[in-house]
């Protein structure tokens, strides 16, 4: 998640920013915003691209690489091997510049070059056990002093002994048990951020329309281009698709919104016209059942046969 974070005046004016690119300091700033409390991030050029270069597609992943080599070779940051295999980097001089409050856990291993006496700060577990060990009355008293502190006499009287078994729990306006190794089907009540979901819970069933899986706008508009012999601009695409999704949020069935799409495609219509090409497919008046067909009239050719003499 992106943080606040502090850019001195100075930075401007430093030597080593201005010994790499316009851009490689720009990225150097944006890694500011996405990098931890301590300073670390993933070392993905597609992703840092992705984060700090969204609205600048001429800039991606190969020139963020770039950026980040010539940060590294300036000593701007820290490119490492975590022990699990992956790629980090970490901000050199972030510890000088950035004056962290309340430092929270980081799921970055800690840099084997800058940081290799901090390396408790790179597991939110070792937080946690030193928070066992400061008695938090979040996650109660390390073992040792359960082990020690015996319930007196007067607190068993008072009702204040050990339950054998968690106690339950309201949370608004339903009763769940607490996390313990009797419930482990529940999962913790906090999950981290990056973390697959604990427990029961499945997918939710896909939409359906009359027993059948529902179509989306994206398919439509899939079956549009499928149709066409090139493929029409993105521009033209993305208008497309807010009207099909608007036919589609009214109830509108998807065999009508085909009829109109393929309408505005033989007459290389605009497609604001798709809701009354719609419409028009939806409403056109049908010819009743079994009424003869319209002929021109015409001079027959039997004269005495088509009147029966009368002339």
């Amino acid at each position: 998640m992106a943080r606040i974070r502090t850019i001195k005046p100075e930075a401007f004016t430093s030597e080593s920013l201005a010994s790499v690119s316009v851009t490689a300091e720009r990225t150097f700033f944006g890694l500011l915003t996405q990098a931890d409390d301590h300073g670390r991030f993933r070392d993905q050029g597609a992703v840092i691209a992705g984060a700090l270069w969204s609205l600048r597609p001429e800039h991606g992943p190969l020139e963020v690489e770039d950026d980040l080599n010539q940060l590294h070779t300036a000593g701007l940051i820290c490119r490492y091997e975590g022990e699990d295999g992956k790629q980090y980097l970490h901000i050199v001089t972030w510890a000088k510049h950035q004056k962290i409050n309340r430092p929270s856990g980081s799921r970055c291993p800690a840099c084997p070059h800058h940081q290799s006496g901090r390396s408790a700060e790179s597991s939110p577990q070792v937080h946690g056990a030193l928070r066992e060990q400061a008695g938090s009355p979040h996650r109660g008293f390390p073992e040792d002093s359960r082990k020690r502190r015996q319930p007196s006499v007067n607190e068993e009287s008072a009702g204040q002994g050990r339950f054998s078994e968690s106690s339950p729990q309201r949370q608004g306006g339903l009763t769940e048990g607490a996390v313990s190794p009797h419930r482990p089907d529940l999962g913790p009540r906090i999950l981290d951020l990056g973390s697959p979901p604990v427990g029961r819970a499945s997918a939710p069933a896909p939409d359906t329309v009359s027993g059948s899986v529902s179509v989306s706008a994206k398919d439509l508009v899939g079956e549009y281009v499928a149709s066409c012999e090139h493929r029409p601009p993105n521009d033209v695409l993305g208008r497309l698709g807010r009207e099909v999704g608007k036919l589609l949020g009214e109830g509108i069935a998807p065999g009508h919104i085909r009829a109109g799409m393929d309408r505005m495609r033989a007459k290389g219509l605009h497609v604001s016209l798709l809701p009354s090409l719609v419409n028009e497919a939806m409403n056109t008046p049908r010819s009743t059942a079994g009424a003869a067909a319209h002929r021109p009239w015409t001079n027959p050719a039997d004269v005495e046969a088509a009147y029966g003499g009368a002339l």
